[in-house]
C-alpha cells in the first residue's frame, strides 16, 4: 500500500484505465469520446491506458488504439490476452475459479496486476463522467487519510436519495457506505494488487447470476468481510450506457460472448 503523500503535482501518481471489446471497440476508441472521457476528470494520469479483450481481430483493435497513442490521446493499449496467465498466477486464481466471470473480470486483473502507479482510476468503456468533475484530489486525499476506506467513485446516480439509501455516514463531499461496482473505481494500486479476489459474503449474491464469480462481486465480498467502505462523490455523477453492435455484428458478438464463458 503506498504510503501517505502530499496530494498535487508531487503526490500519488495515477492510471487512467478503461477496457473494450468486440461489441464495444470501434465505439469507445473515437478520439473526441475517449479524450472527453478522460479530460472531464480534470487529472494530469500518469498513465493512460486502454485494455483491449475478446475481438475478433485484434490486429484491427489494437490498431485504432495505437493511432491514438500516436495522437497523444493514450500512453498505451494493452492487449489482455498476453497477460491473462500471468496475472492470474499473480493472483492465485485459475479460470475455473472466476467460472463464466471470467470474460467479465479478466481485463480488469490485468490492468491491476499491470499497474505502475500510486493509484488506478478504472471506467469501464461504457462509463463516462457527466460532465467536468474535479473531484480525484479529494478522492485522493480522502483516500490517503482514511485506510478503512477502499474504493472512491463518482455517484452512479444524479438522485442522491439513491446514494444516501445506502450509505452509513459521511466525510465532506462523499457518502460512505458498503458496496462496489466495476462501472467506476479509484483504489490504491498495491493494495488491489494483492490477492483478495478469494473471499465470499452472502451479501454478495446479489450480483448477476450470469456472471459468475466475477471481479466485482468478489471484490464486494472482501470489502464486506474486512469492514472496507466505498466513498461516493456527491458533486458529480457519471453516465452508464449500453453500447449495442448493429444486428448482424451483434449475433457475432453473442456467439464470441458464449465460447469466452464456455469452461
Amino acid at each position: 500500500m503506498p504510503g501517505a503523500a502530499e496530494v498535487g503535482p508531487t503526490g500519488p501518481t495515477v492510471t487512467f484505465e478503461t477496457k473494450v471489446w468486440e461489441g464495444d471497440y470501434r465505439t469507445i476508441l473515437d478520439r473526441a469520446r475517449l479524450d472527453a472521457v478522460i479530460s472531464h476528470n480534470s487529472w494530469d494520469f500518469t498513465a493512460r491506458i486502454v485494455h483491449v479483450n475478446n475481438v475478433d481481430d485484434p490486429d484491427q483493435a489494437l490498431s485504432i488504439g495505437r493511432a491514438l497513442v500516436a495522437d497523444g490521446v493514450l500512453d498505451e493499449v494493452v492487449l489482455v490476452d498476453e497477460h491473462a496467465t500471468d496475472a492470474l498466477n499473480h493472483f492465485g486464481l485459475t479460470r475455473n475459479d472466476l467460472g463464466r466471470g471470467y470474460v467479465y473480470s479478466i481485463s480488469e486483473l490485468v490492468s491491476l496486476y499491470l499497474c505502475r502507479t500510486d493509484y488506478l482510476l478504472h471506467l469501464s468503456g461504457d462509463t463516462t463522467p457527466s460532465g467536468r468533475v474535479d473531484w480525484i484530489p479529494s478522492a485522493l486525499e480522502l483516500l490517503e487519510r482514511r485506510p478503512e476506506i477502499a474504493v472512491a467513485n463518482l455517484s452512479w446516480t444524479p438522485d442522491l436519495s439513491m446514494v444516501e439509501a445506502e450509505s452509513s455516514g459521511r466525510d465532506g463531499e462523499f457518502l460512505l457506505g458498503y458496496g462496489f461496482s466495476d462501472q467506476m473505481y479509484l483504489v490504491r494500486a498495491a493494495e488491489f494488487g494483492q490477492r483478495i479476489y478469494g473471499e465470499t459474503h452472502p451479501a454478495s449474491e446479489r450480483y448477476p447470476e450470469y456472471g459468475g464469480e466475477l471481479f466485482e462481486k468478489r471484490v464486494d465480498a472482501w470489502m464486506r468481510n474486512h469492514q472496507r467502505l466505498r466513498a461516493t462523490w456527491t458533486s458529480g455523477h457519471y453516465v452508464h450506457e449500453n453500447i449495442r453492435p448493429a444486428p448482424s455484428r451483434m449475433r457475432r458478438v453473442l456467439g464470441r460472448v458464449k465460447r469466452a464463458t464456455r469452461i
